[in-house]
């Protein structure tokens, strides 16, 4: 498989180094001289001292036969342009984004980023396990990037509290799935009633976390109760 890397960071370094001994076909564009030499000094030729966000030098580093493109810069604005032109003028069947902002995922995934790199949400996931309970956790983002599973508690202060799932009021791009109950988990059905104690799995959308947060937690503090 043929990949180019844009981006000789930390990640675009160790990216490369793990492709390279899974014994994958890549080139890693960096446009900073010094850092490229670095990398090259280490890896060899495959290190092209180029600016990925110019679209003649993604044709220079063979994006028309690339399978991916991966922009793994520290730049949010430099990733998506590379992702765009990598899609739309280069026709790569995937590419792949590093999102340091997470203001800017939704953004990435409308404009057609086959998947997203968060550092941050990554990050924010393993804080969160040690959040109290009035917060949903966020457990994985799924493969496609537009939907996470979810976990919340069910506690005596939930409007879910005693209610079926089937009288919830859910968004549409929102699923429950599964309750932990008693160390043990069972599948939801329409006509399960919610007990203080339960841990409720949800998959949903990002943009309908906040109803679904209304629906099984409450409303948050000091936020929008209509």
């Amino acid at each position: 498989m043929y990949v180019v890397i844009v981006g000789g960071g930390k990640v675009g370094y160790y990216l490369t180094k793990e492709l390279l001994a899974a014994g994958h076909e890549l080139v890693l564009m960096e446009k900073d001289g010094r850092r490229a030499r670095q990398i090259a000094d280490e890896v060899g030729s495959i290190v092209l001292q180029r600016d990925g966000c110019e679209g003649k030098h993604l044709e220079e580093a063979g994006a028309k036969r690339a399978a991916i493109v991966a922009a793994v810069t520290g730049d949010d604005e430099d990733n998506l342009v590379v992702c765009q032109m990598a899609k739309h003028h280069f026709d790569v069947p995937r590419t792949i984004a590093r999102v340091n902002n997470p203001r800017n995922e939704s953004l990435f995934r409308h404009l057609g980023v086959d998947e997203i790199i968060s550092p941050t949400r990554m990050a924010l996931a393993a804080i969160e396990q040690d959040i109290p309970v009035h917060e949903l956790l966020h457990l994985a983002q799924l493969p496609g990037g537009r939907l996470e599973l979810i976990e919340a508690r069910i506690t005596e202060d939930s409007p879910a509290l005693g209610r079926r799932a089937s009288d919830l009021s859910l968004p549409e791009a929102c699923s429950l799935f599964a309750i932990i109950r008693g160390g043990n988990a069972q599948p939801i059905r329409s006509d399960t009633a919610l007990e203080v104690g339960d841990t409720v799995l949800a998959i949903s959308r990002t943009e309908s976390e906040n109803q679904l947060h209304d629906a099984l937690i409450g409303a948050a503090e000091g936020g929008d109760t209509d």
